[in-house]
C-alpha cells in the first residue's frame, strides 16, 4: 500500500460547481471542455459553496474546486493604499478570479477569503461594459490580476487574449496584469499592445523554493520574459514584496545581478519595489491558517491597519534593493511603495 499524502485527494477541479445562471454562459461551455471527466454540480449561488462555515483553508488547498458564476455588481474597484497605482490618478483594479492555482506563503487572499476554492466569473463582457463607462470620464489605470495569477490560467480560460483585444480598442486604458507564470506559450499567438502590461513578480530563489508553493523557478520566470520580451510586450518587474531574512542582502543582491544579466535593461519599462504588507486584519486570519509559517508569524508593525516590518528595517530593505537596480535601471523607472514609511 503506497502511504504517500497525494492519494488522500481528489486532483485540481475535480468538482466543478455552476451557478444556474451561468449554465448556459459560452465561457461555462468552454471551461468544462477542458474539464471532461470532472463531476459538475449546479448550484443557486456561488457563496453558498464559498462562504460556508468550518471550511480549511489548507486542505482544500491540496485539491482545489472551481465554481463559475455570474458577477453581478462592483466589476471594478478603486485600487487598495498596500498596492502602487505608478502615478496614475484613475486607479482600479478588478477580480475575474477569485483565488490562485499557486499557495505562496505570504499571500493575503488566506486572509481575505474563506475558502481555497476557485471562483471563476465567466461574464467577462460585463466587465468590459463597466469599464467602458468609466473611460468616458477619465483615462483609466486596470490591474486585473491581483486576486489570482490570470495568466496562469490562460490554457483554461483565454482571458488575457480577451483583454489584449480590449485594451487595443481603448486608447484612454492601461492594463497591468501581474504574474508569476511561466508558461510563455500562452502568449505566442496573442497580439502585444502598447497599453498592456505585462509584469512580472521575482524573487530570490531561496524565497521561492521555500515559501512560494507550486510556482515556476526563478529561472524559468527569467526564461519567459525573455521569449515574450522579443515579441513586443510591454513589460515590468517586480521586486515586491522584498521579504526578509538574515541573508536578505546576499540574496537580493544576487536576484538583481541575476535578473540583469539575464534581460535587457533597455527593453524593461520600469521597476516596482515595496516591502511585504498586508492589512492587518487579513494578518490575524492568516496566522489562523499557517502557524507554523515563518513568514506569517514575524512580530510585524502594525501601522495604521498595514503591517510591515517597520520603518528602519523596511526603509533599509528598499534603499538596498533600489541601489542595486540603479545600476542597471534609471531612478526614474524605479517605482517604490511608500519611499519613507
Amino acid at each position: 500500500m503506497n502511504n504517500s499524502d497525494s492519494y488522500l485527494f481528489n486532483p485540481f477541479f475535480s468538482h466543478i460547481y455552476i451557478e444556474q445562471e451561468a449554465l448556459k454562459h459560452p465561457n461555462t461551455a468552454k471551461i468544462l471542455s477542458r474539464y471532461p471527466n470532472a463531476e459538475y454540480i449546479p448550484i443557486k449561488h456561488y457563496k453558498d459553496v464559498f462562504c460556508r462555515g468550518h471550511q480549511s483553508y489548507g486542505l482544500q488547498k491540496q485539491s482545489p474546486k472551481l465554481i463559475l458564476a455570474i458577477k453581478k455588481t462592483s466589476f471594478v474597484y478603486e485600487g487598495a493604499p498596500v498596492c502602487q497605482s505608478f502615478g496614475n490618478q484613475h486607479f482600479y483594479y478588478t477580480s475575474l478570479v477569485m483565488n490562485c492555482i499557486y499557495d505562496c506563503e505570504y499571500c493575503y487572499l488566506q486572509g481575505m477569503y474563506p475558502s481555497a476554492n476557485i471562483v471563476i466569473y465567466v461574464n467577462l463582457e460585463d466587465y468590459f461594459k463597466e469599464i467602458v463607462k468609466l473611460l468616458e470620464a477619465y483615462p483609466v489605470y486596470l490591474c486585473i490580476s491581483y486576486d489570482t495569477d490570470l495568466l496562469a490560467f490562460e490554457n483554461i480560460l483565454g482571458y488575457v487574449g480577451q483583454w489584449l483585444a480590449f485594451a487595443g480598442k481603448q486608447p484612454g486604458l492601461t492594463i497591468e496584469l501581474r504574474t508569476k507564470c511561466a508558461a510563455s506559450q500562452v502568449l505566442d499567438n496573442l497580439m502585444p499592445q502598447d497599453n498592456f502590461i505585462l509584469a512580472w513578480t521575482l524573487t530570490p530563489e531561496t524565497i521561492q523554493s521555500k515559501y512560494e508553493h507550486h510556482t515556476p523557478s526563478l529561472q524559468e520566470r527569467l526564461a519567459c520574459i525573455n521569449k515574450v520580451m522579443n515579441k513586443g510586450y510591454t513589460l515590468r518587474l517586480c521586486f515586491d514584496p522584498l521579504i526578509y531574512q538574515e541573508d536578505w542582502q546576499t540574496l537580493y543582491n544576487e536576484l538583481v545581478r541575476r535578473t540583469f544579466l539575464t534581460l535587457p535593461a533597455d527593453k524593461i519599462r520600469d521597476v516596482s519595489l515595496g516591502v511585504f504588507r498586508v492589512s492587518h486584519d487579513y494578518l490575524k486570519q492568516m496566522r489562523k491558517q499557517r502557524p507554523d509559517s515563518v513568514i506569517i508569524q514575524y512580530p510585524y508593525e502594525n501601522d495604521h491597519g498595514i503591517c510591515h516590518y517597520g520603518r528602519t528595517l523596511s526603509n533599509a530593505m528598499i534603499s538596498y534593493v533600489r541601489n542595486l537596480i540603479k545600476e542597471y535601471i534609471s531612478e526614474s523607472k524605479i517605482y517604490i511603495w511608500k519611499e519613507t514609511i
